[in-house]
């Protein structure tokens, strides 16, 4: 019996394990808006808040700590109907010039048509390490749940608790990776009509303003760290440091490549065209 238990806990370390439920709570407690602030409605005390574009700005917020590795969730509901031109946003960034950046960015689309949703990852201040899925879901409808987990291992990025993209470590071939600079969280919803929607050729209709996109949830769960700090002081002590969360496993795997298969129109692992040579952490992250 005791076998049995050992060599299961042994199975569940080596294949990974799903990251805490998020634990919703008040845009006040971990968020404060950074621009705009009349862009920005409070409903239900501030358990939901409503961001809002028109033609004179958009608005956005910002978490109120820095972050080095963690957790971080939001239930979004995107812009509906003819959105061409927008672009919400949900990621992380430093502050300085060469900036880290894990990034969600939902780009608007004429009705009828799917949303996209683009990730990237800047290190060091560079990105160009784009991703584009449809959803396989209208995410106008109603909230949907948006979450990265991040440590010295990996960035997950999940929707609805399924994985979309891993991007693993491999500052042992030669790539830079987050870890050293603390992240403050961001949302933003904003004009993009130069590039956001076929490259730019669909134009936002002003006519259809205000365009809003809504939030819940608010989740944060990450080591708290000055911008200054170059170190988590609690690094191994977390749920999200421990070896289950190392890699995702088999069933988490055959998700990712359900969403790989089915709904990727962009990954730059595969565009040779940007890349004559396959970039080495796309091996590791079986990204091709």
């Amino acid at each position: 019996w005791r076998l049995c238990v050992g060599f299961l806990l042994l199975a569940t370390a080596a294949f990974g394990a799903t990251p805490r439920k998020p634990i919703d709570v008040p845009f006040g407690r971990n968020y404060i808006p950074t621009w705009a602030f009349d862009h920005i409605k409070y409903l239900n005390g501030g358990d939901e808040i409503q961001l809002s574009l028109d033609k004179s700005t958009g608005t956005g917020f910002q978490s109120k700590g820095s972050y080095l590795f963690g957790h971080f969730s939001m239930h979004i509901k995107l812009v509906p109907g003819d959105s061409a031109g927008t672009v919400t946003a949900f990621y992380l960034s430093s502050q300085n010039s060469e900036h880290d950046e894990i990034d969600f960015e939902f780009l608007g689309n004429r009705s009828g048509q799917p949303y996209i949703l683009q990730t990237n990852v800047y290190t060091g201040g560079k990105g160009d390490k784009e991703q584009r899925i449809y959803l396989w879901f209208d995410p106008t409808r109603e909230h949907h749940t948006y979450s990265v987990l991040w440590n010295l291992y990996q960035i997950i990025f999940f929707v609805d608790e399924v994985p979309i993209r891993v991007f693993k470590n491999s500052k042992d071939l030669g790539v830079r990776f987050p870890f050293n600079q603390p992240m403050k969280i961001y949302s933003s919803l904003w004009n993009a009509d130069d590039w956001a929607t076929r490259g730019g050729l669909e134009k936002t209709d002003w006519s259809k303003a205000p365009f809003m996109a809504s939030y819940r949830g608010f989740h944060v769960d990450g080591c708290e760290a000055s911008v200054e700090a170059r170190f988590c002081n609690t690094q191994g002590k977390r749920w999200w440091d421990q070896k289950e969360f190392q890699d995702l496993d088999s069933y988490q795997w055959r998700r990712l490549q359900w969403v790989r298969s089915k709904y990727t129109i962009y990954n730059y692992c595969t565009d040779r065209a940007r890349y004559p040579v396959v970039p080495v952490e796309c091996k590791r992250d079986r990204d091709i």
